[in-house]
């Protein structure tokens, strides 16, 4: 069994952002952000396994040309997402209480901005070798938090 701390590989996730709300180069600007505002429990839960120093692909969606962005790297564990206890807030959730809360974030640091945006179009093209497993090329999956494996990392860094 693996106990906080004690995992030595590092694990890769695609995030997904839209870019009108906060894009790569927004992170860039402020290099370190709580990645909050996620309501989809399958999104938490892998949220959850994150650790720091775990590659993220930053991926834009929801725009003219949606697609990898750009690199970064998880900064802390989980922690309660605080924007679950405040009533103002767009991801305020009442059933949730600070004793137990449902939604979890981390903190994303920027690594750096792609050469040029991978789009998903391009990505689709390369289904077969990425595998049945990835989601992103999967039809319906609307997850903003995927994992991905070394070896699709690999591919996906080959096409930039």
């Amino acid at each position: 069994m693996t106990t906080p701390g004690s995992r030595k590989k590092r694990h890769y996730w695609l995030m997904k952002s839209e870019p009108d709300a906060f894009s790569i180069d927004d992170l860039q600007r402020v290099g370190i952000e709580p990645w909050n505002g996620v309501r989809n429990y399958q999104a938490r839960n892998f949220m959850r396994q994150m650790q720091p120093g775990d590659g993220v692909f930053f991926y834009h969606s929801n725009c003219k040309v949606p697609g990898i962005a750009g690199i970064a790297q998880v900064a802390s564990t989980a922690y309660p997402d605080p924007t679950q206890f405040d009533p103002k807030s767009d991801y305020f959730d009442a059933k949730s209480t600070r004793e137990e809360p449902r939604w979890s974030l981390v903190d994303v640091a920027y690594e750096r901005t792609l050469t040029r945006v991978i789009p998903l179009d391009e990505i689709k093209q390369h289904a077969d070798a990425l595998g049945e497993g990835f989601a992103l090329t999967q039809r319906g999956s609307r997850l903003s938090v995927l994992p991905v494996t070394a070896a699709q990392w690999k591919l996906l860094l080959s096409l930039e």
